[in-house]
């Protein structure tokens, strides 16, 4: 299987810095996502995800990663995202997960976007100190 190790899965890590880091993220993303038999529709859900993701990384941040990892729980495989900066952190946090709300003067969706198309979303930030935020995306195995 790709993206596996001697000792088993590894994290696959990208580092954001300019927006070509952000094309690589979403390719890698494809590929992890199709290796691991997610439907076209979820495919799409998991890029877009890590485009958003990466993307306020490049837009709000210096630098950051992006860490995507095979996760198991029976019945089921997951596609663990993470999102990692070193930024001036959010906030609002209750008020950034809103749909609408933006600080950039898009159409705010971002991370109440990313919220609806992953199947678990977690996020923590303290000021001046950076966001993580975790998401993850299931499949049932295939028998």
């Amino acid at each position: 299987m790709l993206f596996q190790s001697d000792e088993g899965k590894e994290p696959l890590t990208v580092e954001i810095q300019t927006e070509v880091d952000i094309v690589e993220a979403r390719q890698k993303g494809r590929m992890f996502s199709n290796c691991l038999g997610f439907s076209t529709l979820d495919q799409a859900r998991i890029i877009t995800t890590i485009s958003e993701l990466s993307r306020n990384i490049y837009k709000y941040t210096t630098t950051g990663k992006i860490i995507m990892e095979i996760i198991e729980k029976q019945p089921e495989i997951g596609l663990k995202i993470i999102a990692i900066d070193k930024g001036p952190g959010i906030k609002h946090i209750q008020k950034a997960l809103e749909s609408g709300y933006t600080t950039s003067g898009g159409l705010g969706v971002g991370l109440s976007g990313v919220k609806k198309l992953m199947d678990e979303f977690t996020i923590s930030t303290q000021e001046d100190h950076g966001v993580n935020i975790q998401v993850i995306k299931w499949k049932k195995r295939n028998k």
